[in-house]
């Protein structure tokens, strides 16, 4: 045995034991830093998402039970995978002429992907994610839902 052999030897035991003190350094770091564990569902009073969090999908209401959308289909042609449903319907005002309004806004939670293209399409701000997380289901028609409120009417303009 040569002088090269032994020495590439125990520059592999060496590597090997500082390679290996390197993981033990790690581990023990992470063992007795804070825990993070979310014990749900015992929290579920106290559970807050963090902000970005995207849950369901929702279209917010006012006391008057009014709503931003005015069934443009912005949302719907952004959607990937056909989840949202915009049916609209056209009517005549007092002065004649013709407006589309939003008749049955349709969501199917069950084929959403989450990546928040119809709300960043939607040009009034009809639309958001919410924090609820929990849709567990046995039958996956439960989760098609109707976001529009019954009655409910687009907002008219400020001037």
């Amino acid at each position: 045995m040569n002088q090269k052999e032994k020495h590439s030897y125990l520059d592999g035991l060496l590597h090997g034991i500082i390679s290996l003190l390197t993981g033990m350094k790690t581990t023990i770091t992470v063992f007795f830093r804070k825990k993070t564990t979310e014990q749900y569902p015992e929290n579920r009073a106290t559970l807050k998402m963090f902000d970005r969090f995207r849950g369901t999908l929702t279209m917010p209401h006012n006391e008057q039970n009014e709503h931003r959308c005015v069934a443009c289909g912005l949302c719907q042609m952004a959607c990937p995978n056909d989840t949202i449903q915009v049916i609209s319907k056209t009517i005549e005002t007092e002065d004649g002429k013709k407006k589309k309004i939003l008749d049955k806004y349709e969501y199917d939670l069950g084929s959403c992907i989450f990546c928040q293209l119809c709300v960043n399409a939607c040009p009034h701000d009809a639309i958001t994610f919410d924090q609820d997380f929990e849709h567990a289901v046995f039958d996956r028609s439960k989760l098609v839902m109707t976001l529009n409120h019954p009655g409910s009417h687009v907002m008219e303009k400020k001037s």
